[in-house]
């Protein structure tokens, strides 16, 4: 059963490490939630590393950049990782290509040193998948045809980012993962490396036990997230316990009167198959 707790003091001294998601739990993609961070600083300065880990395809300096602009405090995290660090390792496997490249071109530092080619799709020994061209106006069904020719090819999809949907605001923007569930359902390969796959979580373990000098006992280790298929499935892989945060992602149903909807928190858990230690509606100390 998931516990439904009123803050992280609740459960701070079962835990030495937080790995924390960033979209929908930090920030919004307009503006930091300043109660999160301030939560999250609180428990640096008692407890020990604030990992995030974010299913974002740029490397993390990137994403320090624009949470910098966005008004996260540095002070609330101790290290960054995303899905697009892990993802350069897949690709410079791949160097020089040639690829055929979906994404916008603010993406573009996930293939800076890597010594890709990038071509059409007809020439193309592979595609790589950061997110939709203009995920303001477009969706997965933009996209049918190039893909379903990129299957008659066999060519395989690296998907930079996992995340179907993401909050940008008061809305959800589709993402890499929701054209990669497509290449997949036209009987395509895709290949992923972030939440809620093994290497992210890996590589943030490893920063952890770094910056702790100890080796790291998983039974304290708390994961916290927004997405279910994502964040709690990648915590619950890696058997670490998880924090469902409802009003991210899933905050149209899983919210009800500003609260959390309990009920509708733990149907959404199992219809992934998915589980969580413990709930909260917003992160909070």
């Amino acid at each position: 059963m998931t516990r439904p707790i009123a803050g992280l003091a609740d459960v701070a001294d079962r835990y030495d490490v937080l790995l924390c998601d960033v979209w929908g739990v930090i920030h919004n993609g307009r503006e930091a939630f300043p109660v999160a961070c301030a939560a999250l600083a609180r428990w640096r300065r008692e407890r020990g590393p604030a990992i995030l880990i974010s299913n974002s395809p740029r490397p993390w300096r990137g994403v320090a950049e624009q949470m910098d602009g966005l008004g996260v405090p540095r002070e609330a995290w101790s290290g960054l990782v995303t899905s697009g660090d892990v993802t350069r390792d897949l690709l410079a496997a791949r160097a020089p290509g040639p690829a055929w490249r979906i994404g916008p071109e603010r993406d573009a530092p996930l293939y800076d040193g890597l010594g890709l080619d990038f071509t059409g799709l007809e020439a193309a020994a592979f595609i790589v998948c950061t997110g939709p061209n203009d995920d303001e106006v477009e969706t997965p069904e933009d996209y049918r045809a190039p893909l379903a020719r990129g299957v008659e090819r066999g060519l395989t999809m690296i998907c930079a980012n996992p995340d179907k949907v993401v909050q940008r605001g008061d809305r959800l923007i589709y993402c890499a993962g929701a054209l990669a569930d497509l290449y997949l359902d036209l009987g395509g390969a895709v290949v992923m490396a972030g939440k809620p796959f093994a290497p992210i979580y890996d590589l943030c373990l490893a920063r952890a036990g770094q910056l702790r000098g100890t080796p790291l006992d998983p039974r304290r280790v708390l994961a916290i997230g927004d997405g279910v298929a994502t964040d709690l499935m990648g915590a619950q892989n890696h058997r670490l316990d998880a924090l469902f945060i409802a009003s991210g992602i899933h905050g149209a149903t899983a919210i009800a009167g500003g609260g959390l909807d309990m009920a509708t928190a733990e149907a959404l858990l199992a219809a992934e198959g998915a589980s969580a230690a413990f709930a909260m509606a917003h992160l909070a100390w």
